[in-house]
């Protein structure tokens, strides 16, 4: 399937997207996530079916995406066939174990643990002071975590809900049937989604020159000394300055400061800025930054 312009609708930069018109791939709630952002995902890539450029060149033969986390462009990319093959990085092992369960053939075994679990203060609390045994028991505590702690926050220190949304408590968000179909989803895509728990630095290093590749780029980014991510350290010039000299497209997303600015005019990146919600209800806007924005303009 090569995406057209007749595919989706594609909102203008300074629309807030409604998140709700806009499928729920992951299983995990990210703080920064992107969901907001993949209408334009969607716009970046369409712009590559333009009749000018070769069959070869209008759908990508893989799409990378090295911070993944949550991975919902990636995931959105892969059910939406929009390229041959989504490779998601994670250095979080914890992160990564959620990852490796599902794509590795357990899927449906984790959707069971997660239908059969039964969600109360007591047995949160004594899960998550447990030690994972196995892969599959890091990957169901993770989830457990990711659900039950405020925002979705996993980085240490993070604590359980007390009220929850709506007043409903520890399991506000805590969906069984919903993140055990989300989880069956993906493993049937399985073929098209590959998996590493790698540096995000060495793998695009590693794909730098080769052709027919996108880059999504979406790093933990830390504003006012919050840490919202295990790993959120990242060496913010060094990726620029690693993303000049990739031979593919990509698209990076950032918080709009005058650091982030500076770093692109360094590397003669363009830059846009695009209009998103926080999760405090907050409009703001992020920054897009690659080496051609034209399709932003159109």
């Amino acid at each position: 399937m090569v995406l057209t312009q007749q595919s989706f609708f594609f909102p203008s930069l300074d629309s807030i997207v409604n998140v709700a018109s806009v499928p729920q791939r992951s299983v995990f709630r990210y703080p920064g996530g992107k969901t907001w952002l993949v209408p334009q995902v969607r716009r970046w890539l369409a712009a590559r079916s333009s009749p000018r450029l070769s069959r070869g060149e209008r759908k990508a033969g893989l799409f990378l995406e090295p911070f993944a986390g949550g991975g919902i462009v990636g995931l959105t990319v892969a059910f939406e066939g929009l390229a041959e093959r989504v490779l998601l990085v994670e250095r979080d092992p914890d992160v990564s174990a959620v990852w490796r369960v599902i794509l590795n053939g357990q899927a449906e075994s984790l959707a069971q643990r997660i239908r059969e679990y039964s969600l109360t203060r007591d047995n949160v609390r004594l899960a998550l002071a447990a030690r994972p045994r196995t892969l599959m028991d890091r990957a169901f505590l993770t989830l457990l975590r990711n659900r039950v702690q405020h925002g979705g926050i996993m980085a240490p220190g993070a604590s359980i809900m007390k009220d929850g949304e709506n007043g409903k408590g520890i399991g506000s968000r805590w969906y069984p049937e919903t993140l055990a179909r989300r989880i069956q989803e993906i493993s049937i895509r399985r073929d098209r989604i590959g998996f590493e728990q790698a540096d995000a630095f060495a793998m695009i290093d590693f794909y730098k020159q080769a052709q027919n590749i996108l880059f999504f780029i979406d790093p933990p980014y830390t504003v006012a000394g919050k840490r919202l991510y295990r790993f959120s350290q990242v060496d913010h010039p060094r990726l620029f300055h690693l993303m000049r000299t990739v031979r593919g497209d990509f698209l990076m997303t950032y918080d709009d400061t005058t650091e982030v600015r500076r770093w692109a005019a360094d590397c003669d990146f363009d830059v846009e800025k695009v209009a998103m919600k926080s999760r405090q209800h907050t409009e703001k806007y992020e920054l897009l930054i690659g080496k051609n924005l034209d399709w932003t303009r159109g």
